[in-house]
């Protein structure tokens, strides 16, 4: 039976398989900690890029404090995984997420959310004050610093948001989240940066506004792997959320530079040879996504495309190296995430050599 094992070599894996490079993914936390935590600001990495309870524990242990996922069913799995320090990022709106949320509170009240509107913030206060929990949930307002997809208006919505939460014994209100995730990738460096501190002070002058209303505000969360940088300089951000910075992708580096190296490839084999300069390997759309373009090899000579689930293609130049049948290539993902989430297992190897084997626990967990 097919069972890869630490200590086999690569060569050992079928493929698909989804390897990192320890020697880069280590590089990688190295820089993003050194470069930010010498400011005090707390760094509460996301795990919706790893999905993973061990690279969790890995993170924190390089300094970070807790990590953050985006649903209900994500902390479920990273929490029965073994760790539980969690931001929930995104909104709980619906019964069975609520009853879930609840459930989950129950037994590990490290659990933090965010909520956007008086409907969501009550609903959860109702489960909650059901439940006989006496221990009220730590609650961020997520608020709209620009991206439009969730959070409260920032000012006086975000104020009357805030009154609302006081009056809800369950819930107590810690903080702030302001994502401004229409930033991470723009190509302009300058403009990435002005536009990152224009959100910056839509956060930090609600914050103040709120904190004037005497409501105690210890937990301003925002940033990302594109805008960490320039969050951190920002007085009043107390956390900083990056993801991808662990492993990066190709959407990534064209946006930010090489700072951080692709540390996550995919290894596929050479199943076909289609004419002189064209072959088939057998890592299609159900190993690496397109959302953010094709992924690319990771030899720049030969250039990918697409044939369906099962299969992509590589041509190169005539005077390229021609691949065979069998051969083995690296593609780089386009975007992390979500290839990630294709994935059971990650590969860990240094020098050839599987070190770690790691389960991609959160697979899937998409409620």
């Amino acid at each position: 039976m097919y069972s890869p094992r630490v200590g086999d070599r690569l060569e050992s894996l079928d493929t698909p398989s989804m390897i990192v490079d320890l020697d880069l993914m280590e590089a990688n936390i190295k820089k993003l900690f050194d470069s930010l935590l010498p400011s005090g600001v707390n760094i509460r990495p996301h795990l919706k890029t790893t999905k993973s309870a061990i690279l969790a524990h890995k993170l924190v242990a390089a300094g970070a404090k807790g990590c953050c996922v985006a649903k209900v069913s994500e902390a479920e799995a990273i929490i029965a995984a073994g760790f539980d320090d969690i931001l929930i990022t995104c909104e709980i709106i619906g019964t069975p997420k609520v009853r879930r949320l609840v459930d989950l509170f129950r037994k590990h009240q490290n659990i933090r959310i965010v909520v956007d509107s008086e409907i969501g913030a009550t609903a959860i206060n109702s489960a909650l004050a059901q439940s006989g929990i006496a221990e009220p949930i730590s609650v961020l307002i997520d608020l709209d610093v620009g991206l439009h997809r969730t959070g409260v208006a920032p000012g006086e919505p975000a104020l009357v948001l805030a009154r609302h939460i006081s009056t809800l014994e369950h819930l107590r209100l810690i903080g702030v989240q302001g994502y401004e995730g229409h930033l991470q990738h723009l190509h302009d460096r300058e403009d990435r940066k002005k536009r990152c501190l224009e959100s910056m002070k839509i956060l930090v002058d609600t914050v103040d506004m709120l904190r004037k209303a005497r409501f105690t505000i210890n937990v301003v969360t925002t940033g990302g792997t594109g805008t960490a940088e320039f969050c951190v300089t920002v007085p009043g951000v107390t956390e900083l959320q990056p993801g991808s910075f662990i492993f990066m992708d190709t959407d990534y580096r064209n946006a930010v530079g090489t700072f951080y190296s692709n540390s996550l490839t995919l290894l596929s084999t050479v199943l076909s040879k289609q004419g002189d300069r064209r072959v088939t390997i057998d890592a299609g759309l159900k190993s690496l996504t397109t959302d953010s373009g094709l992924a690319e090899c990771k030899d720049p000579r030969y250039k990918h495309g697409n044939l369906g689930d099962e299969h992509g293609s590589l041509s190169w130049e005539e005077e390229t190296p021609a691949l065979a049948v069998g051969d083995r290539v690296e593609m780089i993902p386009s975007h992390i995430d979500p290839t990630i989430n294709l994935h059971n297992f990650y590969y860990a190897y240094r020098k050839g050599v599987i070190e770690e084997i790691w389960p991609v626990d959160s697979r899937g967990k998409v409620q």
